[in-house]
């Protein structure tokens, strides 16, 4: 069984959620003995593809399930191309219209029109995949006529072994000293980003945010303002090239996002075995429970409340932290290539893997 998992503008995406997902299929199929091709082209482009083939065979490389995990051209052209040979075609949602909203300038003029795009784009699918029941609910909403089954973006727990050594060198390298609240991944206003410095503003520990923000024209303004003068204790490091440097830096997770179709940070942060505070959104329902594996919270104040509270008690800081592993374990790499495997398997026996 040859697939191909394929991700529009991948070398444009950095460490976005979606590369991750991506890496994360690609990962738990390698272990599970599953031949896994990345381009779609005989060529790793459509033009180098077409020009070596020129006259002589198709530049398409061979494959018996097409994954999708993005939604550009690219895409729109496997989809094409595997309902011309009856392949089996996955469209993977990692993308909504209301989880675009509040990330660039103009993203939520953008949001409605995307979402028409997205019904239209992701009804061709045999099957879409989707991070959450919750995703799944959203999809249904627009209505996406595709079937629809929801799967865990998983974490890659070996990827995160090794954490602990970076305390020391990660925090001499960011000035962050005792008990340090922070997050991971790009600074969205979406992701709370008023909320983690508003939080900041009112407590005397020390936040760090590990992740790149936007300086280009189409950064927020809400974006330019926190970064260009955070709070006197608030650090934005920018790229960071280990993430294990976050992890073993911070104490505290603090992720006050809006909108997510899962939260794969948050998970990496359970496998880390820290403390996490959330807010208290229908998506982590599904994923998370208040006071076993996280604290939740949904005002500027009870987010600061459970800092302080997580701050001052370290051994709630650990069970939380380790209940919170208990939690990252279910979402492994071999469960994500397992049932992977078996939803290819019954695609390509013609079944509709919803039903099973």
């Amino acid at each position: 069984m040859r697939i191909l998992n394929y991700l529009d503008f991948e070398r444009y995406l950095g460490s976005s959620g979606i590369t991750t997902a991506a890496s994360h299929q690609r990962t738990a199929l390698a272990e599970q003995g599953v031949d896994v091709e990345t381009s779609p082209w005989d060529g790793r482009n459509p033009l180098t593809a077409g020009l070596s083939h020129l006259g002589s065979g198709s530049p398409w490389t061979e494959f018996d399930v097409a994954h999708c995990n993005l939604i550009g051209p690219g895409s729109i052209a496997v989809a094409r191309h595997a309902k011309r040979h009856d392949i089996p075609l996955i469209l993977h949602s990692h993308v909504t219209a209301e989880d675009f909203q509040e990330s660039f300038r103009g993203s939520n003029l953008v949001s409605k029109p995307l979402g028409t795009y997205l019904r239209w784009f992701y009804s061709q699918a045999d099957l879409v995949l989707c991070p959450s029941e919750y995703t799944e609910r959203v999809l249904e909403s627009y209505p996406v006529t595709a079937p629809i089954m929801p799967m865990t973006n998983g974490v890659d727990l070996e990827s995160l072994e090794g954490y602990e050594k970076f305390r020391a060198s990660a925090r001499e390298k960011h000035d962050l000293d005792g008990v340090v609240v922070f997050a991971v991944g790009q600074v969205f206003e979406r992701k709370g980003l008023s909320t983690f410095c508003r939080v900041a503003q009112q407590t005397d520990y020390e936040f760090a945010w590990f992740g790149p923000y936007s300086t280009t024209p189409l950064a927020s303004s809400t974006v330019k303002r926190w970064t260009t003068n955070p709070p006197e204790n608030v650090t934005f490091t920018g790229w960071v090239e280990d993430i294990r440097e976050a992890y073993g830096a911070g104490d505290i997770y603090l992720f006050p996002t809006k909108t997510e179709n899962q939260g794969i940070a948050v998970l990496e942060a359970m496998a880390a075995e820290k403390a996490v505070v959330i807010r208290d959104i229908p998506v982590f329902e599904e994923f998370f429970t208040d006071g076993e594996d996280c604290l939740k919270a949904e005002t500027d104040a009870e987010f600061r409340e459970a800092v302080e509270r997580l701050a001052e008690d370290p051994d709630l800081r650990a069970r939380l932290g380790e209940n919170a592993r208990e939690t990252a374990e279910e979402h492994s790499l071999d469960r994500v290539g397992e049932r992977l495997v078996d939803i290819y398997e019954t695609l390509l026996e013609g079944d509709d893997p919803t039903t099973g």
